[in-house]
């Protein structure tokens, strides 16, 4: 059945469009019409609010009471997805936490089999480490921690369907082995790296696509040695992750990276730990207590461990502290990132011919609804 929304201010582009209908079928966007154009159609009336493209999260490693690691099965990522999707994520990657490559295993099953299942919202996964820098491993388990070598390949390109990121560190590889999993249809991103600016250019000639969570966990940009910081930013055709929780990094400091590099290559993500949707305040990482403090997780030393951020609050806070209008903050958490994954053709633009993955909210972003491939929050869940 069609159906139309109706009464809702539509972002096409850079502009709110009101008096328009968005007319979806069979999962995706049939037409976008004048109001007074919709006849024939059951109407659903959206109160006046803006329907914005659903938003897309490249970062996931919880949410819902859930950390991915603990339990890669399909029902985690289910879990996961239900409890972002009351943020207005529509499509988001789960992602594991440096660990053994058993459970790495077990985790691209997990993701095949939500895929293969149509677990609402799920791309692909995110498989951050274990090829991690120890220098920089943050709150990974250094005794997980690996160089990367051909006898991993075949497992990191072994997904088979939707999108696979893994986030290494580009000095305990090779440029050859990047260039065999971008080539593998993976998309490579640095982090937890403390490559030299020399080691990053050359990644990033051999199929480095990104920088995952910028700024943090990183070699930094210093007066001497730019650093994994200073290659992301002078690079104009890599994409930034980036954490706006206004803690992760200083608002000055991202409203300067704006000005580095086109918009367009920079991509909201939450991080986001198991709290996440939750009144818990504390939860285990890989045998240690982490807490939570606001919209950020801190270890037992005091080292920042993931977020409890969701993905609405991140585009207000990039509006809010860095100064974005809103076509643009809505831009980095739902078209930005879907060109990241290569699947600007079908997600992030409310435009005919696009899933119809869709957000609706109160002129302060608070979410009132979701559409994942058409299907309304509570009907598929």
């Amino acid at each position: 059945m069609a159906i139309a929304l109706t009464n809702a201010r539509v972002l096409r582009g850079t502009s709110l469009l009101d008096g328009q209908s968005v007319l979806i079928r069979d999962g995706r966007i049939e037409a976008i019409v004048p109001a007074p154009g919709v006849r024939g159609l059951q109407k659903v009336d959206l109160g006046g609010g803006l329907l914005l493209p659903g938003f897309i999260d490249t970062q996931v490693n919880g949410g819902g009471g859930v950390l991915f690691n603990d339990a890669p099965t399909i029902e985690s990522i289910r879990r996961i997805g239900r409890a972002h999707r009351r943020f207005g994520t529509t499509g988001f990657l789960p992602t594991l936490i440096s660990t053994d490559l058993e459970v790495v295993a077990q985790a691209i099953a997990a993701t095949r089999a939500a895929l293969a299942a149509g677990v609402p919202g799920v791309l692909g996964i995110h498989i951050e480490g274990p090829f991690l820098s120890v220098e920089r491993k943050g709150v990974h388990d250094q005794a997980k921690l690996r160089e990367l070598d051909d006898s991993a390949v075949g497992l990191l390109t072994s997904l088979g369907s939707g999108r696979t990121i893994v986030t290494l560190a580009p000095e305990v590889t090779t440029p050859h082995i990047i260039q065999r999993l971008a080539e593998a249809g993976v998309i490579v991103s640095a982090g937890h790296t403390n490559a030299t600016y020399a080691e990053v250019t050359e990644a990033l000639r051999y199929g480095l696509r990104g920088f995952t969570h910028l700024f943090n966990a990183m070699s930094q940009l210093t007066s001497r040695e730019p650093g994994v910081v200073g290659a992301a930013l002078e690079d104009p055709a890599s994409w930034c992750g980036i954490i706006a929780d206004g803690e992760h990094i200083a608002p000055p400091v991202l409203r300067l990276a704006l000005r580095c590099k086109p918009h367009e290559r920079f991509m909201l993500v939450t991080d986001a730990m198991p709290a996440l949707g939750t009144e818990l305040r504390t939860f285990e990482l890989q045998g240690r207590r982490i807490t939570v403090s606001g919209s950020v997780c801190y270890d037992e030393d005091g080292r920042l461990a993931g977020s409890n951020i969701d993905l609405a609050s991140c585009v207000r806070n990039a509006i809010e502290l860095l100064g974005l209008p809103l076509h643009e903050a809505v831009h980095m958490a739902s078209l930005y990132p879907a060109e990241f994954l290569g699947l600007a053709g079908e997600l992030g633009r409310i435009e005919p011919g696009y899933r119809a993955n869709l957000v609706l909210t109160d002129e302060n972003l608070n979410v009132r609804s979701t559409w994942i491939d058409g299907q309304r929050e509570g009907e598929d869940l």
